[in-house]
């Protein structure tokens, strides 16, 4: 199973349709938002997806009832992080902050994902993915990016636009 990572998208629409492209383009079977969603109009461009969407809030989710009733419109899943699931017999959590991995450290997860520091992260050890594909909600084209991972290997692919 493949699935797309974005994060931090900051309302930024047409980078949002942009991404909502590359994800179908990719064959991804699940997208996962580490979160900075901002308004629930962004999340009406990801109900374009025609896979599940599931994520975190991140520290700049402040219209909170907004985006939790697009989410509920849409079929998303949004939830507080940490977020964890079974995907594919792979153990996820989910975070926006990467400090906060600091707290499931002893946590028996195959991959973690985050958001909030806009810089790509890819970290493996023999265990486990520690994952963030970087920028997509910036304006300097080239730059933005979002990640597909393969759950089967733990391979990573950086989707530039």
């Amino acid at each position: 199973m493949r699935i797309g990572v974005v994060s931090d998208t900051h309302n930024h629409l047409r980078n949002v349709e942009r991404i909502v492209e590359l994800f179908h383009a990719a064959d991804v079977e699940h997208v996962i938002h580490t979160g900075d969603i901002t308004q629930p109009k962004t999340l009406a461009v990801f109900s374009a997806l025609r896979i599940p969407l599931c994520g975190v809030y991140g520290n700049n989710d402040l219209e909170r009832e907004g985006l939790e009733a697009a989410a509920r419109r849409y079929g998303m899943t949004l939830r507080d992080p940490p977020f964890e699931l079974l995907l594919s017999s792979r153990r996820i959590v989910i975070v926006h902050d990467p400090r906060d991995l600091e707290q499931l450290a002893g946590s028996s997860y195959d991959v973690a994902l985050h958001g909030h520091v806009h810089r790509r992260v890819i970290e493996r050890t023999a265990r486990r993915l520690v994952f963030n594909p970087g920028e997509c909600a910036g304006h300097l084209r080239g730059h933005n990016a979002v990640g597909v991972v393969d759950l089967t290997s733990l391979e990573t692919e950086i989707l530039r636009f």
